[in-house]
């Protein structure tokens, strides 16, 4: 594939990220190394080319370049819009996100952390600077220059302040450490700072993981439901922490879930009003059993607002109604209402024809 390099969007410990387009106008993001120094990112295009998730960055292909007399390895990769979320803190002043991006943001990466797992592959870095964030909203897992397979020994790798005990401690580093490091993600997300105070002292930070009874602190401030979620995640015992497909159960990423797809069927419902009454309007209203000199009354409800009570009061109220009747397409106006008396004469009701309304009486 042809394809010319872009600004670069960002420098991590062992790769430089720009964007890129290909000579047929795609976008992406390629991520590149000198080859003599390219085997994280070998080992990242390994585990990314063998994962297809929508939680997970999409693997796009990758070549060797001969750029200023070396020899570059590249990667390509979905181009994520939004940076990781650690860039989102920090457009933000490090203020930390909102409660329902900090939900959201959680159900997806538990998402992408369970596909990982079932393929019996461990991340072994998550933290917020690996989460990529989509502008429409959707996050991904990245950087999988630490990944490796469950049943594989390797060294530790990661960052110190996401580590767990058992990884401080250097005793393994399994699926169980991803959940600890999604526990100190999570805590990030919430204060915008690292989950450990005193970050600049890895060597103390690692001590205190491994060998002291501590866990990161939960802010108080957090959703009773998001604080159980992360002290499941937070637990120093891996034996006893959850796991992924816990976690997706769990009522705080659950609700989340719920809450999406009932807002879904809102939009849906709300897209296409029927009429100048849309149908959350016309839902909202009781018919009066009385008939009225326009036909139909309605009775005001309480979760009206009030800007819709007096509009349709304004309506209803209204001495003089205008004259809808049209001889032309008097032949075409059909019933589709009527208030009757038993022999079928109508007393009230709305007609329509020609797709216009009118109010007919008896």
């Amino acid at each position: 594939m042809e394809w010319t390099r872009g600004p670069v969007l960002g420098r991590g410990s062992s790769a430089t990220v720009s964007a890129a387009t290909s000579t047929s106008g795609d976008v992406f993001a390629v991520k590149s190394v000198e080859f003599s120094q390219s085997e994280s990112l070998r080992k990242e295009q390994h585990f990314l080319s063998i994962l297809k998730s929508p939680h997970v960055v999409s693997y796009k292909g990758c070549d060797v370049t001969r750029e200023q007399k070396n020899f570059v390895y590249n990667i390509f990769i979905d181009y994520m819009s939004g940076g990781s979320i650690t860039d989102q803190i920090n457009k933000r002043n490090g203020e930390g996100l909102t409660n329902s991006e900090i939900a959201s943001y959680t159900r997806q990466i538990v998402e992408g952390l369970d596909y990982i797992h079932s393929n019996k592959v461990v991340h072994c870095d998550i933290k917020g600077g690996n989460i990529l964030v989509q502008e429409d909203g959707g996050v991904k897992i990245g950087d999988f220059g630490c990944a490796k397979w469950d049943d594989q020994e390797a060294p530790v790798c990661g960052t110190p302040m996401f580590m767990a005990p058992e990884v401080a401690r250097g005793e393994e580093q399994g699926f169980a450490a991803d959940v600890w490091a999604l526990g100190c993600t999570i805590i990030e997300m919430a204060t915008g700072v690292s989950p450990w105070p005193n970050a600049d002292d890895p060597v103390a930070i690692l001590y205190r993981i491994a060998f002291s009874e501590e866990i990161p602190e939960i802010p108080n401030w957090i959703s009773g439901q998001a604080k159980d979620f992360v002290s499941k995640c937070l637990t120093r015992d891996p034996r006893q922490r959850w796991t992924t497909k816990q976690l997706l159960d769990h009522p705080y990423v659950r609700k989340i879930d719920e809450n999406s797809k009932q807002i879904a069927c809102e939009k849906i419902g709300t897209d296409s009003p029927t009429s100048i009454l849309d149908q959350d309007v016309w839902n909202s209203m009781e018919e009066s059993s009385s008939t009225s000199s326009v036909g139909v009354e309605f009775a005001q409800s309480d979760s009206l607002s009030k800007s819709v009570r007096q509009r349709i009061k304004q309506l209803a109220d209204k001495s003089e109604m205008p004259e809808w009747r049209c001889e032309k397409w008097e032949s075409e106006w059909i019933t589709i209402r009527m208030n009757g008396d038993g022999d079928g004469k109508a007393t009230s009701g709305a007609v329509t024809g020609g797709g216009r309304w009118r109010w007919i009486e008896s």
